[in-house]
Order: C-alpha cells, then sequence, then structure tokens
C-alpha cells in the first residue's frame, strides 16, 4: 500500500480523542468523572431559537440543497451584529461568508491563502487549528509566546524583521482561549499598524466576543481606520447563543479577502441546512436580552471556582471574558502529569495548558462549561486533594 502524503505527519492525534478514551476506561470502573475540560456550553438556546428550528423543519421544502454562501437574510443579519456591536459597516452580499462553524472557516482560509514555505505567526497559549492549518500545508509557524507577565498579550516588537517580512498571516484570539485574556482598542491598533506595515494578514478569532462579564464591551480591530484592507474576522454561534453543536460561523472582511474561502466553499461543502440557517437568523435577530443571564451564569460559575482557589494560595487572573479559569499548577509539576493526577485521583478533568502550545506549561484551564452543582463537586474534591498532597 501506497505511503500517504507527507502533509498527512503535521496531523497530530486530538487531545480530546484520546481523554474521551480515558474518560470513558474510568467510567466503566465507577468513577463519577466531572468533566471541566472542554469548552463547550452546558446551556441550551433561547427557546425562541429552538423553536423556530423546529418549525422551519416542517416545512416539506425546507430539507434540499442551499445556497453555498447562505442565505441572504443570514448574511444581513450578521452585518446587523457587528453594526450593533462595533459599529463596523459589512456589505451583506460580500463581505460576509457563513461558515460551518468558525474552526472550518480558520483551516480553509489558511489553505486558500498561504503556501508552502509561507510564514504564519500565532499568539501563544492559543487554539492548536490555527498551527495545525499552517502545518498541513506546510507553511513554517512562528510563534508569538506570551506570559502573566506581559498580560499574556505577544510582543510584536520582538519579532525579528526577516520574520516578519515572509509572514504571510497573523493569528489573534481576544478574548482568548485558554486564558480568558482580553486585548484593548490600543493593542488592536498596534496588530494593524503591525500588518500594514509589514503587508500581511491579520485573522482575528472572536468566538468570546458576546460572552462577557461586569459589563465589558469587547473591541474589534475592524472598529479601526483602514484595518478592513488587512483584516478578517472569525465569530461563531457556538459560545454566544450556545450553538456549538450547530457550526454556525461567519467570516467577515474586506471583499477580496473573504472571497478565498467563499471561492473554495463550493469545492468543500454543500449550502447548510435551512432550518439550521432559520434558526441562526433568528437567533442574530433576536431578543439579545437573554445572553445577559446567561453571561450572569457563568459570571457566578467563575467566582465559585475563584473562591475554591484563593484559599489553596492559588489566585488566577480574573477574567473579563470568555468561558475559562487559566489557573497555575503547583510547583515542581509538569501540566499534563498534574491535570493526569488530578483526573485519576479525583475524577476531574481539567485540561493541561501546554495543549494550547509550550507556553500554556505551568496551566491547567477550566471550563465554566457544567452545572453550578458538579463544578461545586468537582472544585470541592480538587480541594480535598490537593491539600492532602500539595499542602
Amino acid at each position: 500500500m501506497k505511503k500517504q502524503p507527507l502533509r498527512m505527519d503535521s496531523v497530530q492525534p486530538s487531545f480530546y480523542a484520546e481523554l474521551d478514551g480515558t474518560i470513558a476506561g474510568l467510567r466503566a470502573r465507577g468513577t463519577d468523572v466531572i468533566r471541566l475540560d472542554i469548552g463547550s456550553p452546558d446551556l441550551p438556546p433561547s427557546a425562541a431559537i429552538i423553536e423556530t428550528l423546529a418549525q422551519s423543519a416542517r416545512h416539506p421544502d425546507n430539507h434540499g440543497y442551499q445556497p453555498i454562501n447562505g442565505p441572504q437574510p443570514l448574511r444581513e443579519a450578521w452585518a446587523q451584529l457587528y453594526d450593533r456591536l462595533f459599529d463596523v459597516d459589512l456589505d451583506p452580499d460580500c463581505e460576509i461568508v457563513p461558515l460551518h462553524g468558525s474552526k472550518e472557516g480558520i483551516f480553509h482560509f489558511t489553505l486558500a491563502n498561504t503556501e508552502a514555505d509561507d510564514v504564519v505567526l500565532i499568539s501563544e497559549p492559543a487554539y492548536p487549528i490555527y498551527a495545525q492549518a499552517a502545518r498541513f500545508v506546510g507553511a513554517q509557524v512562528e510563534l508569538l509566546p506570551s506570559n502573566e507577565a506581559s498580560g499574556f498579550l505577544p510582543d510584536f516588537e520582538a519579532i525579528p524583521s526577516e520574520i516578519a517580512k515572509r509572514a504571510r498571516l497573523l493569528w489573534l484570539n481576544f478574548p482568548n482561549n485558554p486564558t480568558g485574556v482580553t486585548a484593548p482598542m490600543a493593542f488592536f491598533e498596534r496588530a494593524v499598524a503591525f500588518a500594514q506595515e509589514y503587508d500581511l494578514l491579520l485573522c482575528h478569532d472572536a468566538a468570546y466576543c458576546q460572552v462577557t462579564f461586569e459589563g465589558y464591551r469587547v473591541p474589534s480591530p475592524l472598529q479601526i481606520e483602514g484595518a478592513k484592507a488587512v483584516t478578517v474576522e472569525f465569530n461563531s454561534l457556538s459560545k454566544s447563543h450556545n450553538m456549538a453543536g450547530w457550526r454556525m460561523g461567519v467570516l467577515v472582511g474586506d471583499s477580496e479577502l473573504v472571497g478565498s474561502v467563499r471561492k473554495l466553499k463550493p469545492s468543500l461543502f454543500s449550502g447548510q441546512f435551512k432550518p439550521m440557517t432559520d434558526a441562526a437568523t433568528a437567533a442574530l435577530n433576536g431578543d439579545q436580552s437573554w445572553l445577559k443571564e446567561r453571561n450572569d451564569t457563568y459570571r457566578q460559575r467563575r467566582d465559585l471556582i475563584l473562591g475554591h482557589l484563593n484559599p489553596l494560595g492559588v489566585e488566577p487572573a480574573v477574567p473579563q471574558a470568555a468561558l475559562y479559569i487559566w489557573m497555575p499548577i503547583p510547583e515542581g509539576w509538569i501540566a499534563a502529569d498534574f491535570t493526569a493526577a488530578l483526573l485519576e485521583n479525583t475524577g476531574v478533568s481539567l485540561t493541561p495548558g501546554t495543549v494550547f502550545g509550550q507556553s500554556g506549561e505551568g496551566y491547567a484551564r477550566i471550563s465554566l462549561g457544567a452545572s453550578r452543582e458538579r463544578i461545586e463537586e468537582g472544585m470541592r474534591r480538587i480541594a480535598e486533594w490537593w491539600r492532602a498532597n500539595i499542602g
């Protein structure tokens, strides 16, 4: 049998796929596993969104092939959201491309816009898909490490000019997965200026822009004058509207930039299921007040976790947005060993920080995507084990 293409060597096993197997084994032994690892909302979308889906699915003519680039009402709804949240004007006819989830779009944007030996810059810690996509096409990944001292924001001045000149894409993600860090507008202004200076594309993943606490408002780099010529932004209903399994994302930006994905999509997908696009349109256009109550639920969970960690002498930064606590682990441990020991001894699953790159060493990510009762029990177990084994 012939060998696989060399590009397949860049595809690494999924951490969560392997974790699922470990957890299945523990549960088979009778362990009550509490999953605080994966960033999947445990709460449903609003009742109005679900009802729109159900009503649309009852129409016998809504089950055939649909427009590759999404229906006009959905693209208009995304444009209205950007106007409402950021005062950014987007043309729904040419500056908005609906996606089968933003993860798909991130991968395919990279395929459409990079070649072997291009440089792709990635702010780390980072969602793994940015580097996975770049390596799949043979691009050179250059990581921009950050740490607590830098506020987990990359330093553009530290990038060697010979690397920056070869760079094609720069990936940023704020509010950030996994750290929960937010970026001020001044940071985005510097990022846009950097992209303009080196003629590269700023790619911003804004998946968590509507999961915010205590009145915080997330900025978008597209708000900056002249940014649209060098900037694309990915967004999603996965986290904002509790629709992770629906795979409803979007790519927005200058027509020429987003047009690369629009051109590629017909070779990869048919249009999305009409009842889902109808429901997504309803999600974007409907009453948004329920998001405030949902975000307050996440805030309460955040504070519950911090309330268990602080007495242990663990003081993570308090996130203003996103679904995560970025927890420092005890000295003397590496992240993968710590989370493995925690899972084996307490039945509580966290994500080791190194899943998001070597800049994540020394940390574990705790998700807010579980009920208050399960978080309470999970943190109680962690605290009990911690006091017995860490001190």
